[in-house]
């Protein structure tokens, strides 16, 4: 039987980050994953280019039933921290937007980066090796692996949440905080697609592909980002950030024209250019198969001169685009979700170390803890800076 002063369940972003900080403080560290290969999101994240943080990252940016908890985390190694380890390695990257990181070649740079320091600093990786038993002993924690029994002092929960169950995600670390005393605020799908049906999804019919910038809305929240038809709904950043934010029956509210009043635009080329055609106005200011599907919807056939379309009638295009209020049927869930929102609650985990208050030595990092980022870096940037104040309390 081996023993390690830490063992670590997940060889993700968090997990890794913590093994190797524990690691240079000079302690005995395994990171051990069910999977055949490490940082599976890492290497699919940013369209293979790796997202690995934004610059901005603030505790403004993270959904928590406790505001406050990812503040020292954040503040203790922020964004500009972790890309400072990225310069060390000469790793090279570009920002897609002000703040927002990626690389520039792979995002398998990233990974090799954390295996890297992992194995420089003397820390353990083990694939394939699902845990089968966990009990705790007066020492700490014994666990039960297909090659035999391990025991150590310290155990760290870095297994992430639900989403994206095929590249090997469960409900592991929700399992085990449980049966340690732990709540959990209930799971669920975010930075997801929406999925439409019935009237609202024949509405769509024909425009997946199609995408222009907008503006989605529910209540206070808002964000203005890319917006995108599917076949089944409706994506795009903008969408898949106010999901995070949305429950079942709530209204979303759409602006297809951002910064643009579009009844007004019409009203003045009503004026300016009476005799010309709907079909040939409308897709000034939408995509040409977007403005076709509004004709046919609102059905106004596109050589109706302008001139002859009422306020009333100008209104009904108009409220297919701006503001565009509908009741999403629901979201592509867990299968494609980036993350998911909720976890283990962290009114009884430590801000500063990730410790749990009800079992010493039981540590929670990364997405398991109901700490989410929005899109762009923010998520990697939880994980970086979890798994970092972990990894100083091993």
């Amino acid at each position: 039987m081996r023993s390690f002063d830490a063992v670590i369940i997940g060889a993700g972003a968090a997990g890794l980050m913590c093994g190797i900080e524990a690691a240079k403080r000079g302690r005995k560290v395994v990171v051990i994953d069910h999977a055949r290969a490490p940082a599976e999101k890492i290497r699919i994240s940013g369209g293979g280019r790796c997202n690995f943080t934004h610059l901005e990252a603030a505790p403004k940016h993270y959904l928590s039933q406790n505001p406050h908890f990812c503040k020292s985390a954040l503040k203790r190694f922020g964004p500009w921290d972790f890309l400072d380890r990225v310069i060390a390695h000469h790793i090279p990257y570009h920002h897609k937007t002000e703040g927002q990181l990626f690389c520039d070649n792979s995002a398998k740079d990233i990974i090799d980066m954390l295996l890297g320091d992992l194995r420089a600093h003397g820390g353990e990786l083990w694939l394939q090796s699902p845990v089968q038993g966990l009990d705790q002993t007066p020492q700490g924690f014994r666990l039960s692996l297909p090659d035999g029994v391990i025991e150590t002092t310290k155990l760290v929960l870095a297994t992430g949440g639900l989403s994206i169950p095929k590249m090997g995600a469960t409900g592991f670390a929700y399992e085990v905080a449980q049966r340690f005393g732990h709540g959990l605020i209930t799971p669920r799908a975010g930075l997801v697609p929406f999925t439409l049906g019935g009237q609202k999804l024949d509405y769509i019919s024909g425009l997946s592909g199609v995408s222009l910038q907008a503006r989605a809305r529910i209540g206070k929240t808002m964000f203005e980002d890319g917006f995108l038809f599917t076949h089944r709904g409706l994506s795009g950043p903008a969408m898949l950030q106010i999901s995070s934010f949305w429950t079942p029956g709530q209204t979303v509210e759409i602006d297809l024209l951002p910064g643009t009043d579009a009844l007004a635009v019409l009203k003045e080329r009503r004026q300016s250019t009476p005799r010309q055609h709907i079909g040939n106005v409308l897709p000034d200011l939408v995509p040409t198969r977007l403005s076709e599907r509004i004709l046919e919807v609102t059905i106004i056939a596109p050589e109706t001169r302008i001139a002859d379309l009422s306020d009333k009638r100008l209104s009904a295009l108009t409220a297919l685009m701006q503001p565009w209020a509908l009741i999403p049927d629901g979201t592509e869930g867990y299968r494609t979700a980036e993350v998911t929102v909720g976890g283990v609650d962290t009114t009884q985990v430590s801000s500063q170390t990730m410790e749990s208050q009800l079992c010493p030595g039981l540590f929670i990092i990364g997405e398991a803890l109901d700490v989410t980022g929005w899109l762009g870096g923010y998520n990697f940037q939880w994980a970086w800076s979890s798994g970092w104040a972990a990894g100083q309390a091993l």
